[in-house]
């Protein structure tokens, strides 16, 4: 009885994939509009941003990588630049925030913000795709859904950003480096065919992607399509959340098996402690997210990838760019929290953001969690 169960969810599971790689050959996708603040004026044919010249390899730690005068996250010099998005409660971006509304605090420590700009360029993107033999075989039908995910997202990227694709399973391995040709792209998600290893190593291939890619400058992040299940990292949760914080990489993790889980669960095909698995996943990849200035998917449908795809993007290139001098002058290597907040000057009250009827809107900020302060070097 329970295999007839099996195979009645994967068919219905297949079918609305099926479904979802039909639906997403309709070209790339258009940011949703905002209509809560008249954004500044802003004519694409008038646009004069310089090119992005090429990037070396993210996989080359020691090499210093220069990308022009990009928005960056720097801790070599004594000058912080945070990049901060602020988003109502559908993930629309919410411009025309004053300079003087905005408030940084460093271990608490209020700051002095030098600057507060609107930031747009080209996007540097590691695709991190859990791949492993594991989850292949025994979860067939969501393998579908990862490929036409990874694609999905790629196919929106305008054509001067930089993408990378990277699967994991016992360890990470490089399929494309950072290019513009979306052929390499697509040609790099077709090797993902028979997996050899049944451990999903998440812990070790997410650090590892996110030190290599911290010696890159400019507008950077990891889009992860992971299970958020870890089999046998090298390193321990805790230390992942450590490495990530250090790199400064924002994470967009996007769940899987949200559907096919739920349908297991409700027809007990899945036990109490692979149930108690898949929630702690769920936890871990919020809090990747959350720590490093990204966010956190969980998609049931196949209707909310362009919301979820959209949102990225809403949350990557329309950005507010702060610097700031930190007041904290030691050069001593230690990990400094950052808290960004709206603020009314005159009340030093939280600052209420309303829309153009006037009504209140529940706003959130993102924004990474901290930076690591340059060491001394006698």
């Amino acid at each position: 009885m329970r295999s007839w169960t099996v195979c009645i969810l994967c068919a219905v599971a297949l079918l609305g994939l099926t479904g979802m790689l039909v639906g997403q050959q309709q070209g790339p996708l258009k940011d949703p509009s905002v209509t809560v603040a008249k954004p500044r004026n802003s004519d694409d044919s008038k646009n004069t941003e310089p090119e992005q010249p090429n990037i070396p390899s993210a996989y080359t730690k020691k090499d210093k990588v220069d990308v022009g005068n990009l928005p960056s996250f720097r801790s070599e010099v004594d000058v912080v630049t945070v990049d901060v998005s602020i988003l109502d409660n559908k993930g629309h971006f919410i411009p025309g925030i004053p300079k003087g509304n905005f408030r940084i605090l460093e271990d608490n420590v209020p700051q002095q913000i030098r600057g507060v700009n609107m930031g747009e360029a080209p996007l540097t993107v590691a695709l991190v795709i859990e791949f492993s033999n594991r989850f292949q075989r025994y979860w067939g039908p969501v393998w579908y859904q990862t490929l036409q995910l990874a694609w999905g997202f790629a196919s929106t990227l305008r054509p001067e950003d930089y993408v990378a694709v990277v699967a994991y399973d016992i360890r990470p391995e490089i399929l494309s480096d950072f290019t513009t040709d979306r052929s390499k792209t697509q040609e790099a998600l077709s090797r993902l065919q028979i997996a050899a290893w049944s451990e999903a190593n998440l812990f070790d291939a997410i650090t590892d992607t996110a030190e290599r890619m911290s010696g890159i400058e400019g507008r950077k992040a990891i889009v992860l399509l992971s299970t958020g299940i870890d089999t046998f990292s090298k390193i321990t949760f805790d230390t992942t959340r450590k490495k990530l914080q250090e790199a400064g990489v924002p994470i967009y993790a996007i769940g899987l098996m949200q559907t096919l889980r739920e349908l297991m669960d409700a027809y007990g095909g899945m036990g109490a402690m692979q149930r108690m698995d898949f929630l702690q996943a769920d936890n871990e990849l919020k809090t990747f997210a959350k720590e490093t200035g990204g966010q956190a998917y969980f998609p049931r449908f196949q209707g909310e990838s362009p919301q979820i795809f959209g949102e990225i993007h809403q949350a990557l290139r329309n950005q507010y760019v702060l610097t700031y001098s930190p007041s904290n002058k030691a050069h001593d290597g230690s990990f400094r929290k950052i808290k960004v907040e709206l603020v009314n000057p005159a009340t030093n009250e939280a600052l209420p953001v309303k829309d153009e009827k006037g009504k209140p809107i529940k706003y959130t900020i993102v924004a990474k969690a901290g930076y690591k302060a340059p060491r001394q070097v006698e």
